[in-house]
């Protein structure tokens, strides 16, 4: 049996070789064939313990310390929500979460920490400093527009993108040009 790590959620996934590898992960339903997969044998346990044990406490890096999501420019995030555990009721939190993706028609992914992000609403832009490029001859897009404002429940970064009614409007512009 083998076993795979995903790369989304870090659950350990056992198959069994009759039936063979899962395409998707049982706990958080992203894919696991591809490049971002991790395979586990038993033989690369047993190398990692091997080094392990190889290594004294005392001579610690410090690039140890911090996983590989630094080295790809994202910063982790660590126990953001927890600082709230004491004055709210996360479980009530995590429930009303869920239910406003299940309503969204869009939910994009956390660059931090991929968790699907909350629509919090929109905002309108009415003083916007358009460019006019030489191949359309007009600008790319105009004011006043609307941009879709995106929160993570997880660690509270905000995300944006063009609102739909306005996405016509940017489509329109690059289609017509000269």
């Amino acid at each position: 049996m083998e076993t795979t790590v995903c790369p989304w959620c870090d659950t350990e996934i056992v198959w069994d070789e009759e039936f063979g590898p899962e395409e998707y992960c049982p706990h958080c339903n992203n894919e696991l064939k591809g490049y971002r997969t991790v395979n586990v044998t038993g033989d690369d346990l047993e190398d990692e313990l091997e080094v392990k044990e190889d290594t004294d406490e005392e001579s610690v890096n410090d690039d140890d310390l911090w996983d590989d999501s630094e080295k790809d420019g994202v910063v982790p995030i660590f126990n953001t929500l927890e600082q709230f555990r004491d004055d709210y009721d996360l479980q009530k939190y995590e429930q009303n979460s869920s239910a406003i993706l299940s309503q969204q028609e869009e939910a994009p992914e956390c660059p931090q920490c991929h968790e699907l992000l909350l629509l919090a609403g929109t905002q309108e832009v009415n003083q916007f400093d358009p460019s006019t490029p030489a191949v359309l001859g007009g600008p790319v897009l105009k004011a006043p527009f609307s941009l879709n404002v995106f929160v993570c429940p997880s660690c509270f970064h905000v995300q944006h993108n063009l609102a739909q009614k306005d996405r016509v409007q940017l489509v329109r512009n690059l289609s017509i040009g000269s």
